[in-house]
């Protein structure tokens, strides 16, 4: 897991400006939503694909945990799975990677391989909401329907959870602020590269778009 390093003078700044260092004090069940992000085995299988995000692994038992207490509590829980057969991925990608690596990042995750699937270790169960996405944010525009069937349930805050912590999950916290959702976003319940990619998004984070919680204290303000 990550070793999160949150510079004292952030936290600081945060506490001059809204008076301490989270944000919400406690979560309404019936208006959040637990969501995982692309928990795909391509990020998490061992040596499967280019995908693989190993710290991903060592956020499975958070993530469950997550998932049991919000279905506990009567909550929303929503599972993200991403794709890359779209055109916008060679546009995008083009000049930062070579054709080789693109063209493998579509294939190990095209619906219906095994790459696409959801890790059988998550907790996903059927009558969670499942959406494909097939850019790094959930909620941009023509990503997925997620926040529709995330309105038609009344929920107004989402915890995020999943991989990569500065890029999917960033970008789909950063949009769901712009949407007006409350944004949770576990810090020890996310994964990427190394530590000074993970930590850098949780500081940017932090300060005006999610509040950054362990697992322990989003299960206490579910309580």
């Amino acid at each position: 897991m990550h070793k999160v390093d949150i510079p004292k003078s952030v936290v600081e700044a945060c506490i001059r400006r809204r008076g301490k260092s989270g944000v919400y004090d406690r979560l309404d069940p019936d208006k959040t939503a637990l969501v995982v992000i692309d928990m795909q085995n391509s990020w998490l299988e061992a040596g499967l694909s280019v995908l693989e995000i190993p710290e991903a692994r060592t956020i499975i038992p958070n993530i469950n945990a997550l998932a049991k207490k919000m279905r506990s509590v009567g909550g929303t829980v929503a599972w993200t799975q991403s794709t890359f057969a779209e055109p916008w991925t060679s546009a995008m990608y083009k000049g930062f990677c070579d054709e080789k690596w693109i063209g493998k990042i579509v294939a190990e995750s095209t619906p219906g391989t095994h790459g696409f699937a959801i890790c059988d270790k998550m907790d996903w169960h059927k009558d969670d909401i499942t959406v494909t996405k097939n850019r790094p944010s959930a909620l941009i525009q023509g990503s997925s329907d997620l926040e529709s069937r995330l309105r038609d349930r009344g929920c107004d805050t989402i915890i995020i959870t999943g991989t990569l912590t500065n890029a999917c999950c960033e970008s789909t916290a950063r949009d769901a602020a712009a949407l007006g959702f409350h944004v949770v976003f576990a810090s020890d319940g996310t994964a990427t590269r190394s530590d000074i990619e993970h930590n850098a998004a949780l500081i940017n984070l932090m300060q005006l778009v999610a509040d950054v919680r362990p697992t322990e204290e989003i299960l206490d303000m579910l309580s």
